[in-house]
């Protein structure tokens, strides 16, 4: 965990360097405190995910830059082998298997909701969009105003610029496959992080 941590908190202090911004800049325009932002930096905390879309989503960087390595030219991922993120008390489990790749500015997750779970999302910004291949369990998203069940075997896409959530409504954990598809970010956008 203290390897993800320091990744973590090298990419937030990258960013917000870059930019020339203060932890109180950095706190105004993501709606974390600037001693929780401190202590992500420093590798102190390991933050929820609610906190980490928070930061990417005030700094207008794809969610996964604060988890990618260097990338091959191809790369076989599966679950087993990546560090896993919680949501909602760990009923929520996402394993980025893709991290943000800026050629194609796309990230990819294998994500875990037990039966139950129901997560949040905030609104991702304008043109995100998301797919949903549902592989075990009943998904049920609210977008918008929009309510959509998606059964085993079924994929969903949408804009994810609107607050959104993630519903189980299996009495079993429900199993997915979850691609984000970034397309206003610019290539060098964050390869200079």
């Amino acid at each position: 965990m203290q390897k993800i941590n320091r990744r973590i908190g090298q990419a937030l202090k990258s960013i917000r360097s870059a930019r020339g911004m203060t932890l109180e800049d950095a706190a105004q325009i993501t709606g974390v405190s600037k001693p929780m932002l401190g202590q992500i930096e420093r590798g102190q905390s390991t933050p929820t995910v609610t906190t980490l879309w928070k930061i990417a989503v005030g700094f207008k960087v794809p969610f996964s830059v604060f988890l990618e390595e260097q990338q091959a030219e191809y790369e076989i991922a599966s679950p087993n082998e990546q560090t896993v993120i919680l949501g909602d008390n760990g009923k929520m489990r996402a394993y980025p298997l893709f991290v943000f790749d800026p050629v194609r500015r796309v990230e990819t997750f294998y994500m875990e909701f037990d039966a139950g779970c129901h997560h949040h999302s905030d609104k991702h910004e304008d043109g995100v969009e998301e797919h949903i291949f549902v592989l075990e369990g009943s998904l049920q998203l609210i977008v918008g105003e929009k309510v959509m069940t998606v059964q085993p075997k079924q994929a969903v896409r949408f804009r994810a610029d609107m607050p959104h959530d993630y519903q189980n409504i299996s009495c079993t954990v429900c199993t997915v496959y979850h691609t984000i598809f970034y397309p206003g970010y610019e290539r060098g956008m964050v390869q200079n992080v």
